[in-house]
């Protein structure tokens, strides 16, 4: 039974009403689903829900808004969330400023968040919350993992570049601190931080071309990779491209085209990973999206996924025992293994892709190997749970 009405700049969906309202589960997803980046909470939302379908119960209730990337509005459709909608469990927030205006206030109202994505460094560690858990990683992983694999690869000078909110702090902090490690060796030449959401790159392209780098590392989500990249190939400096997975999902590199291809990027999720959920995983999405899933998608599906296990053996109303299920983390995730933390956050494996011409013509991501193994972020010994 579906249900699809206007809310205000949301999109209010709600799907398997409970037949029982004494059991009934209500999950607030509030994620970005218009304006830059939208491709993103699109993909979180297409996952999730793929997962709640497959499972075929008829006790949750998903209602679902956009939050146009506006920390103001993330902050009053959570307000709504609990106070109108007595949601047990939210989830679906993209953007670290986001989740900072959203998550503390939540989690000490005693409703469970769940991050499919956002994993800045404060709720990682000293505000770290029993209520609070991250299914992605958290936002200096991915980053550090390349880090200690351009050390490894011999690129002594590399530059960095993201944007100035927290995960673009986060993540050039996560680089250097696995890219620089106890040993004597490469030197960052320089960190340029740009403005969220920025489209133009000419004065920061000049400042790469005249530095000494030999290797550039950048995290610059949705269109703002876009943008770059296709800036980049034009302005003919010839340089090796490292980043995260952020900047080169299968959207992105589609979008920009010929200029992504042989750029190099780390993930927690490869969609060739070779397990039997991811698998399974990519041919549902494809069959019901016509389109490859980035690792928004499978962030998502992993999220609900351990959802849904929890709620096998608890209900939120009884919160000591539903966090003691989402702990145990028992679901087939596409990752492989994954396990969380003393704080609540993924240990995992961070993988290497390749960005190559598909079978198509078009770009697309190919799993190199492994550039981590079970990394835990640094946080963890500051929250004190």
């Amino acid at each position: 039974m579906n249900k699809l009405t206007r809310a205000g700049l949301g999109l209010l969906m709600t799907t398997a009403v409970a037949t029982v309202q004494a059991e009934e589960v209500r999950i607030g997803m509030i994620t970005t689903l218009s304006g830059g980046g939208s491709h993103l909470g699109v993909d979180v939302r297409d996952g999730f829900m793929l997962a709640i379908d497959q499972a075929a119960r008829d006790d949750i209730e998903v209602l679902i808004q956009d939050d146009a990337r506006r920390p103001d509005l993330a902050k009053t459709l959570s307000n709504e969330f609990m106070q109108r909608d007595e949601v047990d469990i939210m989830t679906g927030i993209i953007w670290s400023n986001l989740a900072m205006a959203v998550v503390p206030s939540v989690v000490r109202q005693g409703t469970f968040y769940l991050s499919p994505n956002a994993g800045p460094s404060a709720l990682a560690g000293r505000l770290c919350h029993e209520n609070y858990f991250n299914v992605a990683y958290q936002n200096d992983n991915l980053h550090g993992a390349m880090g200690a694999y351009m050390r490894e690869q011999g690129f002594e000078r590399p530059l960095l570049m993201a944007p100035n909110y927290p995960a673009g702090t986060d993540a050039l902090a996560g680089f250097k601190h696995l890219y620089e490690g106890e040993v004597d060796g490469g030197e960052v030449v320089d960190e340029l931080y740009t403005q969220l959401g920025q489209t133009d790159y000419a004065a920061e392209i000049a400042q790469i071309r005249a530095s000494e780098a030999d290797s550039l590392f950048f995290f610059l989500p949705g269109g703002m990779g876009i943008s770059f990249m296709k800036q980049w190939q034009n302005s003919g400096v010839e340089m090796p491209v490292f980043g995260a997975a952020f900047s080169f999902d299968e959207i992105i590199i589609q979008a920009v085209g010929q200029a992504a291809i042989g750029a190099m990027n780390t993930s927690e999720w490869a969609y060739d990973l070779d397990n039997a959920a991811n698998r399974a995983f990519v041919e549902a999405f494809r069959a019901a999206h016509e389109r490859t899933p980035t690792l928004y998608a499978a962030q998502g599906y992993d999220t609900a996924r351990l959802i849904l296990s929890a709620l096998d053996e608890a209900h939120p109303d009884d919160p000591d025992a539903f966090r003691e299920a989402l702990r145990a983390a028992d679901f087939a995730s596409v990752r492989g293994d994954f396990r969380f933390g003393s704080n609540q956050h993924p240990i995992q494996d961070i993988y290497v892709r390749k960005v190559v011409e598909g079978t198509d013509g078009k770009p697309t991501n190919r799993l190199v190997g492994l550039a981590i193994e079970d990394i835990q972020d640094v946080y963890a010994k500051q929250c004190r749970m």
